[in-house]
């Protein structure tokens, strides 16, 4: 099953996209927003183009699991996406420190810091789909 993930930000979202049997994934592309139509535009052709069957977007839980301030805006930007998508199953992953991890790799894999902007988020986008899919083989969530 081919699953896109989701880093969802205020200004970029980070996507990336596993193979069909969910082992490897690769960033696709960072969307630069515009306005929540146009953004979903955008993700609709992208998971058509790709062959999407499952949407994982990334979900910013606090350190003690409680929702952080960005999760009510992406709780709406689901419902929305949801309404378009409509076969299209769309879970919230936690993306906890993902940001944060990708700026790690990027700085020890000495990236420069004018290439990191465009980076992040589609490497954001990796890691929560990587993580996802990691637990999906440990527990079946699938």
């Amino acid at each position: 099953m081919r699953v896109l993930g989701i880093d969802y930000g205020k200004r970029r979202m980070g996507i990336a996209v596993c193979d069909e049997l969910g082992i490897t994934t690769r960033g696709v592309t960072t969307l630069l927003r515009k306005n929540l139509k146009k953004d979903i535009d955008e993700i609709e052709n992208l998971i058509q183009s790709l062959g999407v069957e499952k949407v994982v977007v990334g979900y910013p839980l606090r350190l003690n699991g409680q929702p952080g301030t960005l999760c009510m805006e992406i709780d709406d930007f689901i419902v929305h996406l949801q309404k378009r998508l409509t076969t299209i199953p769309i879970v919230r992953w936690d993306e906890s420190l993902s940001t944060k991890d990708a700026e790690e790799i990027m700085e020890r894999n000495r990236v420069k810091a004018k290439k990191r902007k465009s980076l992040v988020d589609k490497i954001a986008a990796r890691l929560i789909l990587e993580n996802y899919l990691a637990a999906s083989k440990k527990t079946d969530i699938s």
